[in-house]
């Protein structure tokens, strides 16, 4: 059962208006579009979702705070046995890594999604303490883009590549358990816990007249 779903970051819708009414500066542009991109490859995780036990507890899109430290949860799987945390990625192209480092095939570096995957994991199993539940995580990098390739991958990666998915997905249902009444309350309880957005996170500054005006349609195609 979903008890949380998915939906636009106010930051994205705002900056998804803005690029139809005025020409974002190209930084600003390239924000956007990753944050398109990403939300594109959410929403694509959760339909794989949608297939698994109706009993099972997921929650998208938790943002929780622990110590006065904010962190970010793609989805969350809690059943029987254990909570799984994914963080998903809709990288496109050619990667690898050096030194623990994630490259593009262009040699540009990017943020490395394993250390940010282990920061989550590691203040989720700390507020958990601190509610009082004993629940072993298991974290998933999940690339959800079948144009994506990782060479160099370590084998001890915690990573789901796209061709794996589906048998991911099997070997999930197959091996994992139904939750019972204390993992709903600890579902609910972080459910409550959810931070509401503070702000619109890094936008462009912009005046009333610089957007163009009237209404915009969406072409048909």
């Amino acid at each position: 059962m979903i008890l949380k779903t998915r939906y636009e970051t106010e930051e994205l819708k705002l900056l998804r208006y803005l690029n139809g009414r005025m020409h974002l500066p190209s930084k600003d542009y390239t924000h956007y579009l990753n944050l398109e991109k990403g939300y594109s490859g959410e929403k694509q995780f959760d339909k794989l979702l949608a297939d698994l036990p109706d009993e099972w507890i997921i929650i998208n899109d938790l943002l929780l705070e622990i110590s006065h430290t904010i962190f970010q949860l793609d989805s969350l799987i809690i059943t029987g046995d254990y909570l799984h945390v994914f963080e998903v990625k809709n990288f496109e192209g050619n990667f690898f890594i050096e030194q623990d480092r994630w490259y593009t095939a262009s040699k540009t570096e990017v943020k490395n999604p394993l250390l940010q995957l282990q920061r989550s994991e590691s203040l989720l199993r700390r507020l958990l303490q601190e509610l009082g539940f004993k629940l072993p995580i298991i974290s998933h990098l999940i690339f959800v883009n079948s144009e994506f390739y990782l060479y160099q991958a370590p084998l001890n990666l915690p990573a789901i590549f796209p061709a794996q998915i589906n048998r991911f997905m099997d070997n999930l249902k197959n091996k994992s358990i139904a939750p019972n009444r204390r993992q709903m309350a600890l579902a609910e309880k972080l459910i409550s816990l959810n931070l509401k957005e503070t702000s619109y996170g890094r936008i462009p500054e912009y005046t009333f007249e610089e957007l163009e005006k009237g209404i915009k349609y969406k072409c048909q195609r």
